[in-house]
């Protein structure tokens, strides 16, 4: 049990997941966060600990809404409590629609949207509780679609889509749902290796004060949606 505010976040092994908990902790909140391989979550919750003992990981794959379940559970057994949840984890294929295989779409579906709900609905009787906030991390192809991004685009365009009807329904309960939409961030997405390169990208501790922010923010105002993007593209 803690006294401090409790956030789970999925997708937190590496990336923006794992930035985000690094703020978050740094900032006094206790962080539970998810990852589908146990050696993968085992590491990262190393890693983390050395910020803040207040650190829980769970194995839990998003398309499998028993263990987004059972992550709500291990949360609240060990912190009592849930105040925000941020609904990370996601993936990308990027072919032509012609060559994107029923593997590829569902892959992106079942994660990038499906996903997200399984989230929401694990949680929401949670976040009914702390009145918090449920963030969904989105991308600027949900709004912007280019080529060989039918699927993925599919995937973003639905998961904003979802997050602001989720908004509308659950402010009756003041819980805030609010989507962010990156443009490029320095992670390991598609196969990426970040190094110097990505040095003009976002980077996932960016991502961490944008989400600080909006927790500062007074309860009574909602940013219900925020793209943010590298100030100056690579050229």
């Amino acid at each position: 049990m803690t006294d401090k505010k409790t956030i789970y976040i999925t997708g937190g092994t590496k990336g923006i997941g794992y930035g985000v908990a690094e703020i978050l902790l740094k900032n006094g909140y206790a962080v539970a966060f998810s990852g589908r391989k146990e050696e993968d979550v085992k590491r990262a919750e190393e890693q983390l600990s050395q910020i803040s003992e207040d650190v829980l990981g769970v194995v839990s794959d998003v398309k499998n809404f028993e263990d987004e379940v059972n992550a709500a559970k291990k949360t609240v057994e060990k912190f009592g409590r849930v105040d925000s949840v941020i609904a990370n984890a996601g993936l990308g294929v990027f072919k032509p629609v012609d060559q994107l295989s029923l593997d590829d779409w569902n892959s992106m579906i079942d994660t990038n949207l499906t996903g997200i709900f399984h989230t929401l609905k694990a949680f929401v009787e949670e976040l009914k509780k702390s009145e918090g906030y449920y963030i969904s991390i989105s991308s600027l192809a949900g709004t912007n679609f280019f080529e060989s991004g039918a699927g993925y685009n599919a995937s973003k365009f639905g998961a904003v889509g979802f997050t602001q009807a989720a908004m509308i329904d659950l402010r009756k309960y003041n819980i805030k749902a609010v989507t962010i939409m990156p443009g490029s961030v320095s992670t390991h997405f598609n196969g990426n290796e970040p190094s110097e390169k990505d040095a003009w990208k976002i980077q996932p501790e960016d991502l961490g004060d944008v989400i600080m922010n909006v927790f500062n923010m007074n309860p009574r105002a909602l940013t219900s949606k925020i793209e943010i993007r590298p100030t100056k593209p690579n050229s």
